[in-house]
């Protein structure tokens, strides 16, 4: 079992930036795939996802070159920097693991998630 807590959510101004972290229980994640989805007005979306190393990160179209997602396994911590944010980044961030990265892409493959954090941006 994985509990997942996401913080760092809140409003800023279109064009500015936000850091958003996703601390996890589990001694072992640093074994699972992590990602980020969003949930705006319609469903929930793919946003970015990471290995347990790593080494490989996939982005939705939308948010590539905007926004960046790493981990930090000692501190058993997941991130996603957003910069350049849009009035349609405006969403519920959640924060998602998996057993690989094929499991963190789509939303009914996700094994756990957290509670989401409310991102606000204005234009």
């Amino acid at each position: 079992q994985v509990q997942l807590v996401e913080s760092g959510g809140g409003l800023v101004q279109a064009g500015g930036s936000l850091r958003l972290s996703c601390a996890a229980s589990a001694r072992t994640f640093s074994t699972y795939a992590m990602g980020w989805f969003r949930q705006a007005e319609k469903e929930r979306e793919f946003v970015a996802a990471i290995t347990w190393s790593g080494g490989s990160t996939m982005y939705a179209d939308s948010v590539k070159g905007r926004f960046t997602i790493s981990r930090d396994n000692a501190k058993n911590t997941m991130y996603l920097q957003m910069n350049s944010l849009k009035s349609e980044d405006t969403a519920v961030y959640y924060c998602a693991a998996g057993a690989s990265l094929n499991t963190v892409l789509v939303v009914g493959r996700v094994a756990y998630w957290g509670q989401g954090t409310q991102v606000t941006v204005s234009s």
